[in-house]
């Protein structure tokens, strides 16, 4: 079910997982992440599948909000971790984060 975020910001106080569902991340997977995630216990945020997020060539696309921590090419495993690192114990998943967005620098 595809959801435009500013719509349904406004009927939500809680922190959001947003997954995009459009299509070249549908056809690279993101339906079943989307269920992962609306699978996982995630009373403290509202899962909502979402339109494009411009992001097409990294998909499926995960992105956190309001902080906005994007997460790419994200598969169905990776959500556990996802959910248990980052969303209940706070550490961001490295390998996941997209780095056009999360630039990373190795001094």
């Amino acid at each position: 079910m595809e959801t435009d975020f500013t719509q349904h910001s406004a009927n939500t106080e809680k922190p959001c997982v947003l997954v995009c569902q459009h299509k070249s991340c549908l056809a690279a997977g993101s339906a079943e992440v989307l269920a992962a995630f609306e699978e996982a216990d995630l009373s403290e945020f509202s899962v909502i599948g979402t339109t494009c997020q411009g992001q097409c060539s990294s998909g499926p696309t995960v992105r956190i909000v309001p902080e906005e921590t994007w997460y790419c090419r994200v598969k169905p495993q990776d959500v556990p971790v996802i959910v248990e690192q980052h969303l209940q114990g706070g550490k961001l998943v490295r390998a996941k984060l997209h780095p056009r967005i999360h630039m990373s620098f190795g001094y």
